[in-house]
Order: structure tokens, then C-alpha cells, then sequence
């Protein structure tokens, strides 16, 4: 039933963490062309209930579970984002920092929420390959490093040493 939507699912497996069998579970859930039905990446994601949670009362932030989405394909790419933080590369480097912001490795629930944030970057990046008909090309695992201006950073740190009452001379 896959052959006549065999090219998107060689342009799936391109993804780090998908497999021609979850590739196939997405296309069935989404379409080969997802452009059609969700105008956006973020519609894709919305709907598959990969998006945080918003519950916010007196400005205070309450609980942030995510939305309930489509019970198959929001599964099949949580398992997808489990693979794939096992592969070196961006999404591994995002699952890292996100376990390490929401309250580090010996905490269960921040697991579970950068499996969730991995899962979510993975329909924007199946949204766009789908959508654009390109392959995937992994940015890195030092993307994030990359980004940082180290001219930038030098005075960051410079200005928090400087806080502590330390004095600093380059």
C-alpha cells in the first residue's frame, strides 16, 4: 500500500530517528503532501498535540501539559524523538540542553518534556521536507555552540565575574 508514496518515505528516513516503518505511520497519518491540509508547520504540530501547554491564571503559569492530539501519530514520533536523541546530531544537542534547563537527568519529567520538545521540532522538520521535497540535512551537533557570538559571551561572563566582585583584566 506504501509504493505509491515510496518517495516521501525515502525523504522521511532521511530524518535522524525515523525508520521506513514510522515513516509510513506518518504518511498515513498526514499525508504525503501535509502542505495541503496544515498551511504551517506549527498547524502540524498543533494538531498532533506535540505543542506545550498554556494554562495561565492571575499571572501565575500553572501546569503546562500538552494538548491532547491524533493518538497515532503523536506516539509514533515520541518514539521517533527517543531514536533519534541516540544519534549524534541537532536533535540530540537539543534533547541535552532541554533535559539539563528542565531540571536535569535524574529527573524523570524532564525527560519526558525534551522527549516531547525533540518530538515537536521533528513534525516542523517533517512538515518542511514533505512540503519541500528535499532531503534533511542535520545542522550539527555544535548548531547551538555555533550560534553563540563569542565576542557576546566574553562580555557576558566578564560582566557576571565582575557581579561577584571579582576584577577582570584581559
Amino acid at each position: 500500500m506504501m509504493i505509491p508514496f515510496a518517495p516521501q518515505r525515502e525523504l522521511l528516513t532521511t530524518i535522524p530517528g525515523i525508520s521506513k516503518i514510522a515513516a509510513s505511520a506518518i504518511i498515513s497519518e498526514i499525508g504525503p503532501a501535509p502542505a495541503e491540509f496544515f498551511p504551517e508547520a506549527a498547524h502540524l504540530a498543533s494538531w498532533a498535540g506535540l505543542c506545550p501547554g498554556n494554562h495561565e491564571s492571575a499571572g501565575k503559569r500553572k501546569h503546562g501539559k500538552p494538548r491532547k492530539g491524533s493518538q497515532h501519530l503523536q506516539p509514533a514520533l515520541i518514539e521517533a524523538a527517543w531514536s533519534a536523541v541516540r544519534t549524534d546530531g541537532r536533535l540530540k544537542a537539543r534533547y541535552h540542553r532541554l533535559v539539563i534547563r528542565f531540571g536535569g537527568y535524574r529527573n524523570p519529567v524532564a525527560k519526558k518534556k525534551a522527549i516531547t520538545a525533540v518530538a515537536h521540532t521533528m513534525a516542523i522538520i517533517i512538515w518542511h521536507v514533505l512540503a519541500s521535497g528535499t532531503p534533511c540535512t542535520d545542522l550539527g551537533a555544535d548548531f547551538y555552540t555555533r550560534r553563540a557570538d563569542p565576542e557576546r559571551e566574553t562580555r557576558r561572563l566578564i560582566a557576571r565575574l565582575e557581579a561577584l566582585g571579582h576584577n577582570v583584566t584581559l
